[in-house]
């Protein structure tokens, strides 16, 4: 049953390639649209980890920034802002009043006003309409002494914590974070860009002038796989941003018989697999400046072969078991590039 059920395998993948794009067998080259290897955007090094996608059991580090200097012309009250209303004509009416968590204020005559989310001027105007009824050419001037108070008390918080501006927060298997004041927010899959400007958007709507970094302080679960013509082929953590040369050298180097100008990297790109031939031989001979600028992934496959490749369905056959271990579907369309001519 083991036997029948690897056969229909094979011929399966073999039947997927055949129907997708492949080098061209004359040139050795293929065209084709942007992927996510790191040669094909612009080979800068800081491609790879803005790309990262946060997994459950990683842990987050949430640095929060107050930026109390900026005041905006067009600056809106928030709750716990302290406001100095004045009658110039009626100082006996002169009222300080703190914005309510229901974002009214307590003024003389009309009672409870809405104030939050609105401008200095657009208080002075509406008062000076609400007033005309009681008082003879009311005028009136709104002052805001001090205000952002609730940013200042979560400041001031955040100083006396163990870890000052800073909070670790860690990914639930739901793919769910619980983040100070904000909640709960879905992360899994995303990308730290993604995230944190989520983040500042609902920051920015409950305390103005609050805005956060996100960063990776450790992630679980990033593996890679090295396999083929070295001395420990196996699954290997990423502690961090990793070459071809270093991914190799972590298992063990490679064998006599390696063919070095046929190396594979092997990446899911959404439903399709691309398998990208790197001439190894000859960048790392070459000492290739953007050669090191190839960062490995997650979940990528290293594959150092023994003998030539020319075609998807030899490359799947290859490394069918180590997509059957990690549970892959087997509905996964293949391509097999050429790594990009050197201009």
């Amino acid at each position: 049953m083991k036997r029948l059920l690897y056969v229909l395998f094979i011929f399966f993948i073999i039947g997927c390639a055949s129907g997708h794009k492949k080098a061209d067998q004359d040139s050795g080259e293929a065209s084709y649209e942007l992927t996510t290897f790191s040669f094909d955007q612009k080979n800068s090094p800081y491609e790879f980890w803005p790309a990262y996608q946060i997994n459950a059991g990683d842990i987050l580090d949430v640095l929060f920034q107050i930026k109390t200097w900026e005041k905006k012309a067009d600056y809106r009250l928030g709750i716990d802002d302290f406001t100095s209303i004045k009658f110039l004509h009626a100082p006996e009416l002169n009222t300080d009043d703190k914005v309510h968590p229901d974002g009214n204020i307590a003024l003389p005559y009309i009672g409870e006003f809405q104030a939050l989310g609105k401008t200095i001027e657009e208080i002075q105007t509406e008062l000076s309409g609400r007033y005309k009824g009681i008082l003879q050419n009311p005028e009136i001037q709104v002052l805001v002494p001090e205000y952002r108070a609730s940013i200042k008390e979560l400041k001031a918080d955040l100083k006396t914590a163990p870890r000052g501006l800073s909070r670790l927060v860690t990914v639930r298997p739901d793919g769910y974070v619980t983040f100070p004041i904000v909640g709960s927010i879905f992360v899994g899959g995303r990308t730290f860009p993604d995230v944190n400007n989520e983040l500042n958007e609902k920051y920015d709507k409950i305390i103005p002038g609050l805005y956060v970094d996100l960063f990776l302080e450790h992630h679980a679960g990033s593996r890679m796989y090295v396999l083929g013509q070295v001395y420990k082929p196996g699954v290997y953590d990423i502690p961090k941003p990793l070459t071809i040369e270093q991914a190799i050298a972590m298992a063990g180097g490679y064998m006599r018989e390696a063919r070095l100008n046929d190396i594979f990297v092997v990446r899911r790109q959404y439903d399709r697999m691309i398998a990208t031939r790197i001439d190894f031989a000859n960048k790392f001979n070459n000492n290739n400046r953007e050669y090191k600028f190839f960062y490995l992934r997650p979940d990528d496959i290293l594959y150092v072969p023994k003998r030539p490749i020319n075609k998807a369905a030899e490359l799947m056959r290859d490394v069918s078991e180590i997509l059957l271990f990690r549970g892959w579907s087997f509905g996964f369309s293949w391509e097999l590039h050429d790594e990009p001519a050197e201009p």
